[in-house]
This record gives C-alpha cells, sequence and structure tokens, in this order.
C-alpha cells in the first residue's frame, strides 16, 4: 500500500494535493481490499505483541513520517498553516482514514468509504490550510 501511495503523492504537483492523492489512494486501496482492515483490526486485538502486530506498528510509523515530510513541505511552501502541528496533523489524517474505515465495517456497508470519504477530506483540509 505504501508503494501505492508514494506513487500518487509523487505525481502530484503540491503538497495539498499529495495529501489528496494519498488520502484517495489509500480510501481505494482499501474499498478494493475490504478484508484487510478486518484482518488488521481483529490482530490488534491481542494482547501479545505479535510479528503480525508490529508490521503494522512499524507500516503506520513509516506511513506517518511520509506525511510529515509532505505537510512540512506544504507549510514551507505556503499551502499549509504555517502553525500546524505536523504530528498532530498526521496523526488525524491517519484516524480520519481509520474512523471511515470502522463506521463502513460497522455499517456492513463498504461502499459507504467511497462515499463518506470526500466530505471528511474537506473538512481536514480547512483545518490544515493556509488561512487567507
Amino acid at each position: 500500500m505504501l508503494a501505492h501511495t508514494d506513487k500518487a503523492a509523487q505525481k502530484a504537483p503540491s503538497p495539498l494535493s499529495a495529501l489528496e492523492a494519498m488520502f484517495t489512494t489509500h480510501i481505494d486501496f482499501i474499498a478494493q481490499h475490504p478484508g484487510v482492515p478486518r484482518m488488521i483490526f481483529g490482530e490488534l486485538q491481542n494482547h501479545e505483541n505479535t510479528p503480525t502486530k508490529r508490521t503494522v506498528q512499524a507500516l503506520i510509523n513509516r506511513y506517518r513520517e511520509r506525511l510529515s515530510i509532505i505537510i512540512d513541505k506544504g507549510k514551507s511552501q505556503g499551502e499549509l498553516d504555517p502553525q500546524l502541528d505536523t504530528k498532530a496533523a498526521s496523526t488525524l489524517f491517519i484516524g480520519l482514514i481509520q474512523g471511515l474505515v470502522i463506521q463502513s465495517l460497522m455499517a456492513g456497508d463498504t461502499s459507504r468509504l467511497k462515499k463518506d470519504a470526500p466530505g471528511a477530506f474537506a473538512i481536514y483540509l480547512s483545518g490544515i490550510r493556509r488561512k487567507q
């Protein structure tokens, strides 16, 4: 999945559009592979530090690092609020996706994920964009 989001971000003309490309690519990946979140959430229920759990944690950490680089670039280029907390913005980005996934799984409707994603991302963007 990281390879897909990286590729999408690299094609984007700006940090803001890179974030949107990563978000859309991530949502599309989950919509095409709805079993992946189920397996991950199931594994995270395990109290032991399993190899799968460590792999998921490492993946999320690498994803957060990539997001942080793009967010910092957006701040330095004036697209994003210069006072933006990069770590919080990265965490919220990931949490936004996780929340959408959980809601679609609870509803038993994975198509809901793609329906709800644009509006949720628009709210995220309004919070991180540089205020004019």
